[in-house]
């Protein structure tokens, strides 16, 4: 049995609280954006649009806290411990909770959590499609300012990308660091055919916009 839409939205408002003041590189404008992303390729991949749309609604809702600390502890684990709090309050089928559940914790990128369910495939890549291309780029250039990066590149990128022993926050993540260690890679981590089909676009745009800015910075163009 579906989820009842007045649920959904009922978790929704309860989401929506826990991005109160957040930074735009996470704020609720990116969950909506995830949500739309994670139902579309749901639909092609066939998955559950009421797991896919709850799990959307909730997989950040531990990223705020996490921003606040300087990344020492992992969002999406954080995240499944409220999501599971949340969900407990309605009549929801507990297989369908333990996928919500699954989904959230298995969304990031640098956590060791695989994702099982078709679900949580999706999501993760709905997540990972909002950081590639003209959306990406300009998320990346929020995430480094508010990671507290005051210079818009060093030219040592590729060099610090190597000897990135964390990922906690520092002043070194320019967002050209974090396309050196995150964003160039993820079009090649894609889970489903749909999400692979859809990242490939973006992360050439991506690749483009990165070579046209260091032929500029070296008077090539």
């Amino acid at each position: 049995m579906n989820i009842d839409n007045k649920v959904i939205k009922k978790i929704e408002l309860e989401a929506k609280k826990y991005f109160i003041g957040a930074n735009g590189c996470h704020d609720w404008t990116h969950v909506e954006r995830v949500r739309t992303l994670a139902l579309k390729i749901g639909k092609i991949e066939k998955a559950q649009p009421d797991v896919l749309e709850i799990a959307s609604l909730l997989h950040d809702i531990g990223r705020k806290e996490e921003m606040k600390v300087k990344g020492i502890f992992c969002h999406a684990e954080k995240g499944a411990e409220l999501s599971r709090k949340i969900l407990k309050k309605y009549k929801i089928d507990n297989e369908k909770i333990e996928n919500i559940v699954h989904s959230v914790i298995t969304h990031r990128y640098r956590n060791s959590h695989i994702p099982k369910t078709i679900e949580a495939k999706v999501l993760y890549d709905a997540d990972k499609l909002d950081s590639l291309g003209a959306v990406g780029i300009s998320r990346i250039f929020l995430f480094a300012g508010h990671s507290g990066s005051n210079t818009l590149y060093t030219g040592n990128e590729k060099r610090l990308a190597k000897e990135k022993k964390n990922y906690s926050y520092t002043k070194e993540d320019s967002a050209f660091l974090e396309y050196e260690v995150k964003l160039k890679y993820i079009y090649k981590k894609m889970l489903t055919p749909a999400g692979k089909t859809m990242a490939k676009e973006r992360d050439e745009f991506m690749k483009e916009y990165f070579k046209q800015f260091w032929k500029e910075v070296n008077g090539l163009k």
